[in-house]
Order: C-alpha cells, then structure tokens, then sequence
C-alpha cells in the first residue's frame, strides 16, 4: 500500500476554514488511497515534525465539547484528522488501515450522545470492528475482514467516537516494539530510527505524531504502559475484569483493553464509557475521575526489575526525578526492595505467553499453509518453546499465578500506590527487538528489558505510564505507578497532580 503526503505541513491551520466537500469529493481531493508503510531503512535520526492546528490540538473532550457547541461539526473535525493522517503519518507509520468514508458517513448522520461525541478514534489492530479488516500483524490474516465488532470496538462507538482507522501493532501483539514483516516498521517521532514501542507501538506513535489526541490499546505484558513510556504519552491499564470484554477463552486472562491519551481527563473519561456495570462486574463502577485529591499517599519506590537488574542510568534518574516530584507534592516516598520473583515469574509467564502462538501454527496448518512462510521468526519459536513444555505447564501456571497473586497483594498493602520504571532501557533502535529476528536473538534479552510490566498483567493490578521523563537524546521515557486492585481512581488522581505540576500536553516533536 502506498499513501499521498502531499499536504505541506503548514496547510493544516487552513484545513477547518475550507469549504466543505462532499466526502467522495473530499476524499478524492485529498488523492487518498490507502495509508502507506514507512520503509525500513534509517532516517538520520530526524525528528518528525508536528505543526500547530487550533482544532486538533485539544484533547479530545475539547474537540467533543466543540462539536456540541457548534463551533465545528463532526464531519469538519474527521476531515481535518484525514488531512493531518495523509500528511504526517507516511514517515511514521503509526497508521496502517483506514476507512475513512465510514466515519464520514457517520459524522454525517445521528451521532451517539457520549463523551466523545463526533470525535476522531484509532483502534489497535488486534481488534475487530465490524466491517472491517483486522490484520493482527501478521500475513496469517491477509484478507480477513470482521463480521462483527467486539465488545470494547462497541462500547468505544457508543460513547460517540468515530473510528476512522487502525493503528499498527507487532505480529498478534507478542514483542515489545512494532516493526512487523506485514506492515512495516512504527516509527518513534521524537527520532524516526528508534522504537515506538509495543504492542500499542501505533497507538502511542500516533498521538506523539499529533494525528488524534486518543487512541485505543491493550496490554497484555506492558502494551499499553511500553509505548505510553516510548512516546510521551499517558497511558492507563486497568484491573482485569474493569472494562468490557469478549467471554474468556484461556485459562488466565492477562490482556486488558483501554486507551492511550494526551490528557489524564481523556482516559479517566474513558474508563468510564469501557467500564463493566452489570451485577457480576468485579468492581464498583468508576466514577468520572475529574480531578486530583488531597490525600496524601505511601508511595514505595525501586528501580530494579524482576530479574533484580538496575535500570538504565538515564531511566533510573527520570525515576528519582519522578519520585522527588511526588515528595515535592507532599507524597511519602519509601524506598522498598519490592520482590516480584522474577525468576519463577517468568517462567510461568512464558509459558502462558508461548501458548499464544500455537494454536495459529495449527490455523496455519489446517489452511494448507505453511507456518514458515506466513508467521515470524519470533511466533514460530515461541510455539516451539511451547511444544517442548511439560504437560500441564498451563494450569501450573495459572496455580502459581494464584499464590503469586496473594502475595503480591500482601507485599502492596504497606503501600497506596508502587512507583518503578516501565522499561529497564531508554526506546532502543529499531532492529532490536523485532518480531522478524531470530527467536533467540530476541526473546530472551527483551525479557530484561520489559522485565517491570508483566508481572501486573499476571496478577491483574492497574498501572499507569505517566510522561514525566526524558533521555539526554531527547526521547521520552515514563514513570511506572501500579496500585491495588480496582483502585484506578487513585492513579488517575495521582496523574492529574503530576499532569499540573509537570505538564507534558504542549510538549512535541519539532
């Protein structure tokens, strides 16, 4: 696919003043296509650069309060998203599928009374909307086109956002970074040759970029927290069992859905719209978070992972840096050797982890192809790790993770909220995670790196990445706060404080 940058980029503060098109005219205009893929090689490490537009630059309550009061309408507000897509995304690739007459025809139309009514959204493409291509990363799935949303796809629609496209993401969602053989490298935009993370690497790229102030994501082992961290931007996991979701199909469910926003006001309104409220919900329903309390909090603090390795020296001074605005704030820090048994934890995730894989070898199989040709390097030696497992190595994890579950919860009661890295590195160069790569080149020197996040996914806590920190090479790098189970509403009361006393929203690549 190929995609038409022909838009300069100061034509966009002229896009809302246009007149309007009809959206066939509109679009042909525009010479759009289908989005593009950024080619592999090295940029020089250029940095995008994101230009300034009134109306796109608001989160995206503003834009949505800026629909309801007529100042714009839904279809101007789509239509100037599609212009700033075809003219910044091309050297990104954050953006890998779009549909854009779609969410013009609904902008058109009777929009849904939520939130965000009329406002421009990105799903991850992992997820099934209706009618639309869902790629999962991966060429096992050219060709497949959904034939009805999911839960969370529906729940997103209803609150009033226009899905307008889908963002990229690694093959099934499985490393850390997003540079998959089916479409192509996500570029970092604060330097086009690094990492945009992953699995949401689209989804964080996409809002550092400037193309929509929220996107969605998921986090199965860090997906939403890693590129939320990569790519300056706010990025919430919620407690599993919080938010919609499909019936469960494996033993454990340590994948969550949510977004990944400019704003700490954006994600806590979405919490609110993706929620559970049924009687069986696991949690009181969350409320709409507005603002930060005067609670004080026990903040315990360290900055080795699970493997007991120091932090990058750069990422451990963001985190002191972190910690010493929290104290600033009033917060209690307590420095804490906090034990998340990294060795056995690992083991027993990996094993959960690696049984992802196996069942697509078999989809691939039972279609008359050939596994090799059609699935990465790093899938296909996960599912051989799997293969050589023992029988029973799934339920022996879902027992561990049980007992792990206990005594972390036991180990977090002498605090309100954990503060720790999200990552054990700065973004690393493209390259140095890939999917694409030998499986024992990568798999096992990424779990040092991520070594922070998939511990929480295990036992099922929130956490937040919160942009507060940045390399000596100008690249972002987040601060980790996990706190108990459905207790969201402290971390995003925690995120507005640090939102108002080091604000990220304005900062961008230039």
């Amino acid at each position: 696919m190929t995609t038409k940058n022909e838009q300069a980029d100061e034509q966009f503060s002229e896009a809302h003043d246009r007149p309007t098109l009809s959206r066939r005219g509109f679009l042909g205009a525009l010479g759009v296509a289908t989005v593009g893929l950024a080619g592999c090689g090295t940029t020089g490490g250029a940095t995008l650069k994101v230009p300034e537009n009134d109306l796109l630059d608001g989160d995206a309550l503003d834009q949505a309060a800026r629909i309801r009061s007529g100042q714009t309408t839904a279809q101007e507000m789509v239509e100037a998203t599609i212009e700033r897509i075809e003219a910044l995304n091309g050297p990104v690739n954050a953006v890998v599928t779009t549909f854009y007459e779609r969410a013009l025809t609904r902008a058109a139309g009777p929009l849904s009374e939520g939130p965000f009514q009329g406002v421009p959204f990105l799903l991850k493409d992992l997820i099934d909307l209706e009618g639309t291509p869902t790629s999962m990363g991966s060429h096992l799935f050219d060709g497949y086109v959904a034939e009805k949303s999911s839960p969370h796809a529906e729940a997103v629609e209803a609150a009033g956002l226009l899905v307008l496209g889908k963002t990229n993401t690694p093959e099934f969602g499985l490393v850390a970074t997003t540079e998959s053989a089916k479409l192509g490298p996500c570029r970092n935009p604060w330097n086009l040759d690094y990492s945009a993370g992953g699995s949401s690497g689209g989804a964080g790229a996409a809002i550092a970029a400037g193309l929509m102030p929220m996107t969605q994501g998921s986090d199965g082992g860090g997906s939403i927290r890693i590129p939320a961290s990569c790519n300056g931007v706010f990025g919430l996991k919620p407690s599993r069992g919080r938010n919609v979701a499909a019936p469960q199909t494996r033993a454990i469910d340590i994948s969550v859905k949510h977004s990944l926003s400019r704003s700490v006001r954006d994600t806590a309104a979405y919490s609110t719209v993706v929620q559970r409220t049924d009687a069986a919900a696991p949690f009181a329903p969350l409320p709409f978070v507005e603002g930060p309390s005067e609670r004080r909090l026990k903040i315990g603090f360290f900055t080795k992972n699970a493997l007991g390795e120091e932090a990058h020296p750069e990422v451990k001074r963001c985190q002191e840096e972190a910690a010493a605005l929290c104290e600033g704030l009033g917060h209690e820090i307590a420095p804490t050797d906090f034990d998340l048994e990294g060795e056995a934890l690992f083991e027993h995730f990996l094993n959960l982890w690696a049984s992802i894989p196996t069942g697509l070898v078999e989809m691939a199989q039972s279609r008359g192809l050939d596994p090799v040709e059609v699935l990465e390097p790093v899938s296909l030696g996960l599912a051989d790790r799997f293969a050589r497992t023992q029988e029973g190595a799934l339920p022996a994890a879902v027992s561990f993770f049980e007992g792990y579950t206990a005594r972390i919860d036991e180990r977090l009661s002498a605090f309100d909220v954990l503060l720790c890295p999200v990552l054990r590195d700065p973004p690393p160069l493209l390259g140095t995670y890939a999917g694409t790569l030998p499986y024992e080149e990568v798999f096992e020197p990424m779990v040092g790196y991520v070594g922070y996040t998939p511990a929480w996914n295990a036992t099922g806590h929130p956490g937040m990445s919160v942009p507060l920190g940045w390399s000596m090479d100008g690249l972002p790098i987040g601060s980790q706060f996990i706190a108990r189970h459905g207790d969201e509403q402290t971390l995003l009361e925690l995120a507005y404080e640090l939102e108002i006393a080091q604000p990220w929203a304005d900062r961008r690549p230039a």
